[in-house]
């Protein structure tokens, strides 16, 4: 590429701290709106770092957790900007995917926000969202999506999910939200469960259509989908009365959540294969969980 692409970085990168100051404003909103006389549940703000191997600086991000909330169990809104060489393995995983060029400049820069959500109340749902940029002095794309988490299904909450993600999708083509739902219900289906691991949303990777406006623009809408889509829901179903029973379900529903994002979530595995902040790449992971 003739450029570091460098005002499209910071672009990308502002977008995405912008994108989560946004929803942490609208979910400690929820816990001030829950009637309990437990205290609203606030995030709790971590400062990360990544190094090289040589111990020059490699980016990192902001860690933002709230836990033990009224509405919110856990839930993490992370972001990140990270650069550096990208390791042997992961120059490998980079060619299969038909970057040219790795081996002999690996060079990378990456940046994006990451979101799980993991509910006190069984019947609201738990939700994933992610986007991301990526860039290597050969290639750039954009990938993400969000995906609904149910362990108590109700078909109009699905229904509103999927329609919002629509409404925010079609501006930017008819065929792209039938395209990116299919892809989301396949990258989300746990193979050894035969079964998703929710009810499904949109996802796209490597989106790179030679113009990069258009697709960061898709991009940005993805993430505004993000809270119309989601908070009513919560809302909806914050104050449901739950049963012991419901919350074994919703227990036994984690253990999905936990086995997906362990075996098969790329992201995870490109966060610890580029060594970034552990506690930031597993903050997906629930609280509790059951196997039965």
């Amino acid at each position: 590429m003739s450029n570091g692409f460098e005002a499209e970085k910071s672009k990308a990168s502002a977008w995405f701290r912008t994108l989560r100051d946004e929803i942490v404003t609208a979910f400690e909103a929820l816990e001030d709106r829950q009637h309990s006389d437990a205290p609203a549940g606030r995030f709790e703000v971590t400062e990360t770092k990544r190094a090289s191997d040589n111990g020059a600086d490699a980016g990192g991000g902001l860690m933002s957790v709230m836990r033990g909330g009224r509405v919110f169990e856990k839930v993490g809104v992370n972001v990140s900007t990270v650069y550096g060489q990208l390791g042997e393995a992961a120059q490998k995983s980079m060619a299969a995917r038909g970057v040219p060029g790795m081996d002999e400049d690996p060079r990378f820069w990456a940046s994006g926000i990451s979101l799980v959500a993991h509910m006190q109340n069984p019947h609201a749902p738990a939700v994933h969202m992610n986007t991301r940029m990526f860039w290597t002095p050969h290639a750039w794309w954009f990938g993400g999506g969000s995906d609904l988490n149910p362990c108590i299904e109700y078909d109009e909450d699905t229904a509103h999910f999927h329609a919002v993600q629509q409404e925010y999708l079609d501006p930017h083509g008819d065929d792209l939200y039938p395209r990116l739902k299919e892809w989301a219900d396949e990258y989300f289906y746990i193979p050894h469960r035969n079964r998703p691991r929710g009810v499904g949303g949109i996802f796209m990777d490597d989106r790179c259509t030679g113009d990069w406006e258009a697709d960061f623009a898709l991009t940005q809408d993805i993430g505004r989908a993000f809270l119309p889509a989601y908070v009513p829901l919560v809302d909806k179903r914050r104050e449901t009365v739950w049963t012991d029973a419901d919350k074994d379900t919703q227990l036994i529903h984690r253990g999905l959540y936990a086995e997906y994002n362990l075996v098969y979530d790329r992201g995870t595995k490109f966060g610890l294969a580029t060594g970034h902040d552990a506690n930031a790449v597993l903050m997906s992971l629930p609280p509790m969980a059951k196997w039965v």
